[in-house]
């Protein structure tokens, strides 16, 4: 990781503002025996939204998102095992992983089936969840999320391009001029600042990252790619990790009933670079989910 590609020094607009000063609850839950942290917005009791972020991340590159969901509905965003604040373990799961997300919305408080959202890493996650779980989830929203054995994050530390032993610097400044995304892209300063902020921990000699390095040795995750028994939509990021073509694959092998949705001018980490398009196309699904009935899978031409 290394500095922040977009060094804008203007001030963060008023909408980042307000999502920030947004009203928001840290709370904790055990899901096989490790504790996970997650972050809630809006009223318990009614319908809800879970996002889950990509390998290496957390729930606070959702800060800026989160709130703006949060309108009609609860929204959570947890960190998964090994990410974030929550527990280390001996090994990890996409199966693991699902059952995270399905006891975090539970713990939560959202009261029906939830829309569960995911970036990369966590769009595997959230795909896992989708075929565990069937019809316990209202819908998964699959975000820029390469389906084959390996996310992107998981390639880069492959190859050793990034996410090697955690290295300790010996200064908060040392260690936020070596944030970067992976894949790397341009973003919005700001948002990028507040997400480089929060993906540190102060160790002894220094500062260090939060992830744990095992995550990337998971075992090879079970077919994704099958017909489900909830709703799915499938976001390309136009300047993302999932060509046209892979859209297509995944299109069919889905059963022909998940929408293909680009956001424009978007690199891999949408939140980063095009939040609001993001946002807009989040609301414009999900409303349009309220309105419709789930379709039936075609039989293939």
């Amino acid at each position: 990781m290394v500095s922040i590609v977009d060094t804008n020094s203007a001030a963060p607009p008023a909408w980042f503002t307000a999502a920030l000063a947004t009203p928001v609850t840290q709370r904790t839950t055990i899901v096989d025996g490790a504790t996970i942290a997650y972050r809630t917005w809006g009223d318990p009791g009614g319908r809800g939204i879970v996002l889950v972020h990509g390998g290496a991340a957390h729930s606070r590159w959702w800060d800026h998102i989160g709130p703006l969901l949060a309108d009609s509905r609860l929204v959570v965003a947890l960190d998964l095992s090994g990410h974030g604040d929550s527990a280390r373990r001996e090994s990890y799961s996409l199966d693991r992983w699902a059952r995270e997300v399905l006891a975090v919305a539970e713990d939560a408080g959202i009261a029906t089936p939830p829309a569960v959202v995911g970036h990369s890493l966590g769009g595997l996650v959230t795909l896992r969840a989708a075929a565990l779980f069937g019809s316990g989830i209202e819908g998964a929203v699959v975000i820029d999320s390469p389906v084959r054995e390996m996310s992107p994050e998981e390639h880069a530390a492959m190859e050793h391009r990034a996410f090697g032993g955690l290295r300790v610097y010996p200064s908060k400044d040392a260690i936020l001029a070596r944030f970067r995304p992976v894949p790397d892209q341009p973003v919005l300063g700001y948002i990028a600042a507040r997400v480089a902020a929060t993906s540190i921990r102060e160790v002894e000699g220094g500062w260090t990252w939060k992830w744990d390095p095992a995550i990337f040795s998971r075992q090879v995750p079970p077919t994704l790619l099958a017909r489900l028994d909830c709703r799915v939509a499938l976001f390309r990021a136009e300047h993302g990790m999932v060509s046209t073509e892979m859209s297509d694959v995944m299109y069919d092998r889905l059963g022909r009933v998940a929408p293909v949705i680009e956001i424009p001018a978007a690199g891999h980490h949408v939140m980063l670079d095009q939040p609001i398009a993001l946002v807009a196309a989040i609301r414009t699904l999900l409303s349009g989910w309220d309105h419709s009935v789930p379709g039936m899978p075609r039989d293939p031409e």
